[in-house]
């Protein structure tokens, strides 16, 4: 059993929601990539034969890339923008109407069962891996360019 297993550790791991995830992402910036205005191959991994704004293309590499290859963001987070898209806890919703305000995962009656997704991946062009972009699917099946990313409990304050 992995030590993550809830058997063998007292700490609660969870998905993030996706306003987390942004706050995450963004690490304090405005911009469209927390590294900046446009993104290369040289900081992401996605499908570089496509360009963003004023970049190069670049290397495609049709897969994922281990961690660390590219620089962290200045919360320390690697590869938020690209390598596989990330599963938020949230159920998708169309936009932004009504949304909580507290960063909590945003419930909704109804749910069809979709959820939402942030960061790109290797499969996709670079306008998917802008840390405003969202995206959704249903958790059923298996996409080597779907992955996540979890939380550590701590408590609200």
């Amino acid at each position: 059993m992995s030590p993550l297993h809830p058997r063998y550790s007292p700490k609660k791991y969870r998905l993030p929601s996706e306003a987390e995830w942004e706050y995450a992402c963004r690490a304090g910036t405005t911009t469209p990539f927390h590294f900046g205005e446009t993104i290369t191959t040289e900081v992401a991994n996605y499908d570089g034969n496509y360009t963003y704004a004023s970049a190069p293309t670049g290397v495609y590499r049709k897969q994922t890339t281990d961690v660390g290859i590219f620089p962290p963001n200045t919360f320390g987070l690697y590869d938020m923008h690209g390598n596989v898209w990330e599963w938020c806890a949230d159920p998708w919703h169309d936009n932004y109407n009504r949304a909580t305000t507290d960063g909590s995962v945003w419930e909704k009656s109804g749910n069809d069962n979709r959820y939402c997704l942030r960061g790109g991946s290797w499969y996709n062009n670079p306008n998917y891996c802008r840390s405003a972009n969202r995206n959704n699917g249903t958790r059923v099946g298996f996409y080597d360019s779907l992955g996540f990313r979890v939380v550590l409990s701590s408590g609200r304050t």
